[in-house]
């Protein structure tokens, strides 16, 4: 495995690759990696000619408050996890070399960015996707990876590259979950025991979701009351930010439930800001 950490040189090699016709895989990372980043290093690996991985705490999508400066790091652990997935180049840049003295241009995707964390993180999605676009123009890869968990970052992602016209196919897999339901994150490290042990039923709220809807509920409404309510009584030290129901495509809260929606939470608990989605389907 080969670390690069110049820009420019990984842009030189993204379109080496290019002129050579190679099908080139990203993966695009904060570090940190827990089995959810593993899993899309292993599915990318089967689907291209060379993989690359990217870790960069990209300063532009934290707000003021929030863990820019303590975002959980372990680079070593990272790149000896790298070469066990069959990483072939991991780019890992510095700050000052992604963004350089006087930086004023930014890629935004107003539309879908007006709920959900768009909403409740201003300008958060503003710093994702302008990184991601800087990260596709310098790796040049054929496609790229990510989880989705982070449903509305994809769906941003995807209008983003889309829109611009940017050769590069965006691939959303599955969320992956520890053994009890948790979503995994990098962040899930933040959490005491006690917080640790309630954390499950935020997926649990969700499923609750599902299964009332699936025996004949209708109204958000009293869908959102029942998992706020379930909250409220198995996570009582959590602070809702949001649980909504909204269109997968494009992110708006939904009136009634339809046949396909997807029902997204976040919620503070301690020190850690977990999200999760669950999208439902009743033609399937």
């Amino acid at each position: 495995m080969k670390r690069v950490q110049n820009p420019r040189s990984m842009q030189e090699l993204g379109l080496e690759w290019r002129r050579q016709g190679l099908c080139v895989g990203l993966v695009p990372t904060m570090g940190y990696w827990h089995e959810g980043h593993l899993s899309l290093m292993r599915w990318a690996r089967e689907h291209c000619d060379l993989l690359v991985a990217s870790i960069f705490v990209n300063p532009t999508q934290f707000g003021p408050g929030e863990d820019l400066e303590n975002y959980p790091s372990d680079i070593e652990l990272d790149s000896a996890l790298a070469t066990e997935c069959g990483v072939d180049v991991l780019f890992t840049p510095c700050r000052d070399d992604m963004y350089l003295p006087g930086h004023g241009t930014w890629v935004n995707v107003p539309e879908l960015t007006k709920n959900l964390c768009g909403r409740s993180r201003p300008g958060h999605f503003q710093g994702v996707a302008t990184v991601v676009c800087k990260l596709f123009n310098l790796v040049q890869p054929t496609f790229a990876a990510f989880g989705e968990k982070d449903w509305q970052q994809v769906a941003v992602i995807r209008k983003m590259t889309r829109e611009l016209d940017i050769p590069v196919r965006v691939e959303g897999r599955p969320i992956v979950r520890e053994s009890d339901g948790l979503a995994m994150s990098s962040r899930n490290v933040y959490l005491t025991v006690e917080e640790r042990a309630v954390a499950p039923h935020i997926q649990k709220g969700l499923c609750l979701l599902e299964g009332m809807v699936r025996a004949g509920e209708r109204d958000c409404g009293a869908l959102r009351k029942a998992v706020r309510d379930y909250y409220a009584a198995w996570i009582p030290s959590g602070v809702l930010d949001y649980l909504e129901l909204v269109d997968p495509e494009t992110i708006e809260t939904v009136d009634h439930v339809r046949s396909d929606f997807l029902a997204a939470v976040a919620l503070r608990l301690g020190k850690a800001r977990l999200i999760d989605n669950k999208r439902i389907n009743l033609e399937k």
